[in-house]
């Protein structure tokens, strides 16, 4: 089975050779999804460069990743401990429940962060990349799994990346939201309460609106700024616990067994409340391509996690002089004079954090588009020198709708915290999980230690997931049905590509009886380049064969040219180009790019130089097939899944926008194909 995705037109070749599609299309059409040799991690760290950072560029690398990687679990602190003392499902903040409850916020931190993501998790890099999808593809043994346990994996895999969306869209309003909210605590100056929905809304959308204009001078005071905001947390915190310097034994665990003790089953479910503080860790990883281990761990250690545990105790000793502040104890740290200017300082902190979920629902996507679970979408490059800036104008205008709906609907920080959890506890269970098949397969783990460790965290994985399943009736069904919703999408696209590709190859003909054809005829030959898309190297393009039969010429140089997507973020660039010289001048080339990178034809063909061809892409004409996918009675998938995959295709980008070929020096060859 074939190790690639490829693509071309509207379809792709991945259904070449399977002749029990029908029979069991769905498996197969994820099977698909998972490479058989990803390579296997280098033992260095990877950077944003290529190599290990060190003295000043390590500095530079870690302030960067303190802006990009942070921003979510920095800004975890508005609400998280007000949560547990004042909202839906709050207890009473006693002395008891105070220390139990900033126990597990410490032990949380600890397992969950620090040493499952930063010490475990960021060691199973493919070739620099993290996220679930490298992930997912990185845990494709050497040995072959079976069909059963790979079509498992596989689907782990792309719904916790659905997972991902719904956070993507949760975590812009409720940190924006958390933040604003501050202003109800300057009631005595002015009542801010109906303001906030519509100031949070402005905010959303003027953050919305710039990602067109890429976010590179933006992002240069992203570190900084939150450098300011950890500071800041430190300094909050170190003013109470000044004052209740006791309040730092909540560190022993003890005090967590007590909380349980004391509070049964009403405590268990606390446990959904306190994951709160560890949303944002995923981040860890799915952006250590940006800036390599050694800058994320360093960041983490030298100022997220002492600021973090730090401001959480502090807000405890608060809580323990004053429990009328678990309204909002982080705001209530702050003096009177200081309100307004932290409020500011939140905000911007919350957009920071926005950001970087937004960044990453576009990496995502892109990654989905590369690997063939998504429609072809208009990717914008907003920097001509950092690759990872993207902007895709569907993705943005969708998550800004689906951001704004979600504040009109719940309202309130607190309201949202309820749906807040879900998602990201079961993508980290998926992570624990596919982590397990990379120790074993990977890193040859014996099955005691791989299955200890990976038991060990999927333990807690599993008490933070049942705890946080009290919050699905309050709200946590939001990011489930967004990620069942865009499963679907992703898994029908898939499908319906394999089904065209079937029907395709059903009366396609061989590139051998093509060229055996032009041979016997011998064509009119007329000066130039030709290039023909075609998604298979075996088999002959559409439009070269509709071009011979209509047009009866063909080029002087003829380039079958087939795009294929391999499954590791990046590919080097003695891969990039595979050329094959066949007879009466034409050639076969192989364009080869990772899941992370664009595949700019126009731009490579440009740089590449082989002798005897002229590959000057305003010089040649490319030939495309443009198939257009028709919803049948044709057995493959169900009628509403033609409809959904019919309508897709339609507005799915052209081959030509999505390759980045010459406007004008490209022809197109339409085709109605049913499925």
């Amino acid at each position: 089975m074939s190790n690639t995705v490829r693509e071309v037109g509207s379809v792709d070749a991945e259904a070449q050779g399977n002749g029990d599609l029908r029979k069991n299309v769905v498996k197969e059409a994820i099977n698909e999804a998972v490479v058989e040799n990803a390579a296997l991690t280098d033992e260095h760290d990877h950077s944003a460069h290529g190599e290990t950072p060190h003295g000043g560029r390590l500095a530079l690398l870690s302030l960067a990743a303190l802006g990009i990687v942070y921003g979510d679990i920095g800004t975890s602190v508005l609400y998280s401990l007000r949560e547990c003392f004042h909202g839906p499902h709050a207890i009473p903040a006693t002395p008891v429940n105070i220390y139990g409850v900033l126990s597990l916020v410490f032990w949380s931190l600890i397992i969950v962060v620090t040493i499952k993501y930063v010490v475990f998790i960021l060691q199973a890099d493919n070739r620099g990349e993290g996220g679930i999808l490298a992930l997912t593809a990185l845990a494709t043994p050497i040995k072959r799994l079976s069909k059963i346990e790979r079509w498992w994996l596989v689907v782990l895999g792309v719904f916790g990346a659905a997972l991902l969306y719904g956070d993507g869209i949760i975590t812009p309003a409720i940190s924006v939201l958390g933040a604003v909210e501050g202003l109800n605590i300057a009631k005595n100056f002015f009542d801010f309460e109906p303001y906030i929905v519509p100031i949070t809304i402005a905010i959303l959308v003027g953050l919305f609106l710039i990602q067109r204009h890429g976010t590179a001078l933006v992002g240069k005071l992203f570190g900084p700024v939150m450098l300011i905001w950890f500071a800041t947390l430190t300094v909050l915190g170190i003013s109470q616990i000044m004052r209740n310097p006791a309040v730092l034994a909540a560190a022993n665990p003890l005090y967590a067994l007590d909380f349980f003790r004391a509070n049964g089953w009403t405590g268990f479910f606390v446990l959904g409340t306190v994951f709160l503080v560890v949303t944002g860790g995923e981040a860890l990883y799915a952006d250590m391509g940006h800036f390599g281990r050694r800058p994320i761990r360093l960041a983490w250690f030298a100022f997220v996690l002492p600021a973090l545990l730090i401001n959480y105790a502090g807000q405890g000793a608060l809580l323990l002089a004053n429990p009328e502040a678990a309204e909002n104890p982080f705001y209530f740290m702050a003096p009177s004079w200081a309100l307004y200017p932290l409020v500011g300082l939140a905000t911007l902190a919350a957009i920071i954090a926005s950001q970087a979920l937004i960044s990453g629902a576009f990496s995502i996507t892109m990654q989905a588009v590369q690997l063939g679970f998504l429609p072809r979408l208009r990717i914008l490059h907003t920097s001509q020198t950092e690759y990872g800036q993207i902007y895709i104008p569907a993705v943005n205008w969708l998550l800004m709708a689906s951001c704004i709906l979600v504040v009109l609907g719940f309202r309130t920080s607190s309201n949202l915290a309820a749906a807040y959890g879900i998602a990201v506890t079961s993508t980290m269970a998926i992570t624990t999980i596919i982590f397990y098949i990379v120790a074993l397969e990977r890193w040859k783990w014996s099955h005691l230690t791989a299955g200890a460790l990976a038991g060990f965290f999927f333990i807690i994985d599993l008490a933070f997931l049942v705890a946080n399943a009290v919050k699905i009736p309050h709200g946590g069904w939001f990011p489930l049905v967004v990620a069942a919703l865009i499963f679907t999408v992703m898994t029908t696209w898939k499908l319906g590509r394999r089904l065209i590709a079937e029907r395709i190859s059903e009366h396609c003909h061989s590139l051998e009886e093509v060229l055996q054809e032009i041979k016997a005829k011998r064509p009119a030959r007329v000066p130039g380049t030709a290039i023909f898309l075609s998604s298979d190297t075996e088999g002959a393009p559409a439009a070269l064969i509709a071009n011979l039969d209509h047009n009866s010429v063909l080029h002087e140089q003829v380039i079958i040219l087939t795009i294929e997507t391999k499954h590791v973020p990046h590919v080097s660039e003695a891969e990039r180009m595979m050329v094959k010289p066949l007879e009466n001048g034409i050639h076969v080339m192989t364009l080869t790019y990772g899941f992370m990178e664009e595949p700019n034809v126009q731009q490579t063909l440009a740089a590449a130089k082989v002798e005897g061809l002229n590959l000057n892409p305003q010089e040649v004409t490319f030939f495309v097939n443009r198939a257009t996918a028709v919803a049948s009675k044709l057995p493959g998938m169900a009628q509403w899944r033609d409809k959904m995959f019919a309508f897709m295709s339609h507005n799915a980008a052209t081959a030509t926008d999505y390759f980045s070929l010459p406007p004008g020096r490209v022809i197109e060859i339409g085709s109605r194909v049913e499925f």
